[in-house]
């Protein structure tokens, strides 16, 4: 499974999706610097975020599905930390 959490947040989106959706490939991605000066930065950094996701849990499922497993496995990140998510969720073979 590859990762790539850099500060508190991220390692807490990694830690949460790995909890809930058992992935076979994992990226978490800040992308909080190219949104400097924009609305919902957050001076503290960690405000966006693009997350590659690879699991057998998605088989089966259509993208909004994917989505909502995403979100509900990561709770009140969401609500208290995460301005923006860019989500990008496969089952195993997909491309």
């Amino acid at each position: 499974m590859t990762q790539n959490p850099t500060g508190p947040v991220a390692t807490e989106i990694t830690r949460r999706l790995t909890q809930a959706l058992a992935p076979s490939h994992l990226n978490v991605i800040d992308d909080s610097d190219h949104h400097r000066g924009h609305a919902g930065h957050d001076a503290r950094g960690e405000s966006h975020f693009t997350v590659e996701i690879v699991a057998e849990s998605f088989a089966g499922q259509n993208r909004v599905a994917r989505q909502r497993a995403v979100n509900a496995a990561l709770g009140d990140l969401m609500k208290e930390r995460v301005h923006a998510l860019s989500i990008k969720a496969r089952a195993p073979g997909e491309s």
